[in-house]
Formats: C-alpha cells, sequence, structure tokens
C-alpha cells in the first residue's frame, strides 16, 4: 500500500497518521490538477445510488463510501479490529465477518426513540479511513483524466464533516414515504417494519432541509426515472463545462 510521489508518501488507509503530506496538500494538488471533486448525498432510501448510475453512464467517475467501508471492514483491517474492540463480538458472524444488521443496531440504537446511539463512535473509527481511500482514488482519477469529474457517494457526508473536502455537492431527495416504500422493497420487509428502521437512521442524519442549504444542486427523485434522469443531465453539463474550464 505504500508508494512514493516524487517526496510524497501515502500510508496505509487504516493509518490516521500522515507523517509527511496533510490533507490541504493534497486538497491543493488535486485542485491545481484540474479534477473536479464532488460530494453526492441525501438521506436514506431516497436513491442516491440510482442517481450515481445516472451520472456514471454520463461519464463521471463514482465511488461509494458504503462500498469502502465495507471492505475496510473485512478480517485482517485495522477498522476491523477497532470496530470489533469497541462494540464487541456480538457483531460477528460465526465466520467472524461483521453482521452488518448487527453492527446497524449497536450503533443506532434499537429504536428512533433511543438516545443512547452509538453512531458518532463508529463514524469515528470508520470516516477517517474512507476519507483516506476517497483521497487516494481522486488522486488516481485525476492523474489518468485531468478534466475528469471525481464523484463519492456518502449518505453522512455532511454529518461527517467532509463538505468542505470537495468543489461541489449534489443532494437528493424524495418525498418521506417514499423512503419507507423503497427500504421495503430493498430488504424485503413489511411497511412498519422499513418505517421504524428509516426513522431510527434519520435520527443520526441531517434533515433534508439542512443539507439543501448545504447543496449547489439538488436532484429530487420523488418522480419518475425519467425526470430523475432529466435532471442528472442538466446538472451533469453543468459539471463538466466547470471540470473542463478548471483543465
Amino acid at each position: 500500500m505504500f508508494r512514493n510521489e516524487g517526496q510524497r508518501r501515502i500510508l496505509p488507509i487504516f493509518n490516521c497518521q500522515l507523517e509527511i503530506s496533510s490533507s490541504l496538500v493534497f486538497f491543493f494538488r488535486l485542485h491545481e490538477a484540474g479534477l473536479l471533486k464532488v460530494g453526492l448525498t441525501g438521506g436514506i432510501a431516497c436513491g442516491k445510488s440510482v442517481v450515481g448510475e445516472m451520472f456514471v453512464a454520463l461519464g463521471a467517475h463514482l465511488i461509494q463510501a458504503d462500498a469502502i467501508a465495507h471492505e475496510l471492514m473485512q478480517p485482517g483491517e485495522g477498522v476491523y479490529e477497532e470496530v470489533v474492540r469497541h462494540f464487541g463480538e456480538g457483531i460477528l458472524n460465526p465466520d467472524g465477518g461483521v453482521n452488518r444488521a448487527r453492527l446497524a443496531e449497536a450503533a443506532f440504537g434499537a429504536d428512533a426513540g433511543n438516545r443512547s446511539s452509538r453512531i458518532q463512535e463508529l463514524n469515528r473509527i470508520v470516516h477517517p479511513a474512507v476519507i483516506r481511500r476517497q483521497e487516494e482514488w481522486m488522486e488516481e482519477v485525476g492523474r489518468g483524466d485531468p478534466r475528469a469529474i471525481a464523484m463519492v457517494e456518502a449518505a453522512l457526508l455532511l454529518e461527517a464533516g467532509a463538505g468542505k473536502r470537495f468543489d461541489r455537492l449534489v443532494v437528493v431527495t424524495c418525498r418521506p414515504e417514499q423512503r419507507v416504500q423503497r427500504w421495503a422493497a430493498r430488504v424485503g420487509g413489511d411497511e412498519e417494519s422499513a418505517r421504524r428502521e428509516v426513522e431510527r437512521r434519520m435520527a443520526a442524519q441531517l434533515p433534508d432541509d439542512e443539507k439543501i442549504k448545504a447543496a449547489d444542486y439538488v436532484i429530487d427523485n420523488s418522480g419518475s426515472l425519467d425526470e430523475a434522469r432529466k435532471r442528472v443531465g442538466q446538472v451533469y453539463g453543468e459539471l463538466k463545462r466547470e471540470a473542463e474550464k478548471r483543465a
């Protein structure tokens, strides 16, 4: 995982200390290269991933923070060891892998009214490593194409304080009832159980109106896929023009 780039040394993703370079230096290197860094976020079950796929189809590069976190929580990774140390072996499957449902219950609390949520504790373990992996990925994209749009999809992007790491922020929204319906369809459960889970997770997220205030672009995903695709095309066109001007 180590490599040299000039006098800059990139450390393993699970090491939270930087010996030589800093996030600020990294930010300006990417900016100078012309890469346009875009954050894609939104509340639970709003359709971020569908919207992200639409951006990719148009030419954007995309990485999902959730997929990075899943990779980093594999046995043998530093993040895995820390998560198990903090949350106990009760979150593990018989094969030693993390049971994501059990971890979610331990982190978010058993219900939406539970104020003993440990989500911030989990975030402090996972987010620094996820952000480091995102930075390495964006650097790689920027070297390959200085005019690229590098998009990071992350549900807790603003909650993690990572908004300022991006040049532009896209927020996806939908109607509250649609979140419940989409979550129920995703997990194959009934709507009442889905409602409780959505409320539990939303309690750890900023409300949509706060996300919208921070956004450069908003994509309302309450309508048809064609309507969302049209709006994505409009936003992508503006992002692409900005990226080309920066190169």
